[in-house]
């Protein structure tokens, strides 16, 4: 990858990475709401006033969300940088 083609990758991919968090985000909590229908939305793990498996599970299901999330929006953005540029942004 060339120098120039790396600096317009960067901020390219840094949009990517803003607009995967935000749909994770917007993901997790109607997932969240499925699982969970008391519509207190997801517990605090500090929250010792909820249960411990709860606020575990709500913690695993974020994370695998987000990293989901995060994987697509890299592979679409990796391809959609090489569909233009012809180079992998490797």
């Amino acid at each position: 990858m060339s120098k120039i083609s790396k600096s317009l990758y960067l901020p390219l991919s840094a949009a990517f990475s803003v607009v995967g968090g935000l749909v994770a985000g917007k993901v997790f909590s109607v997932l969240w709401e499925r699982i969970d229908d008391s519509g207190e939305g997801p517990p605090d793990p500090k929250d010792l006033n909820r249960s411990g498996g709860q606020a575990l599970l709500a913690a695993g299901v974020q994370g695998l969300v987000f990293g989901l999330v995060r994987a697509a929006v890299d592979r679409a953005g990796a391809r959609s940088y090489r569909a233009v540029a012809h180079e992998n942004p490797v």
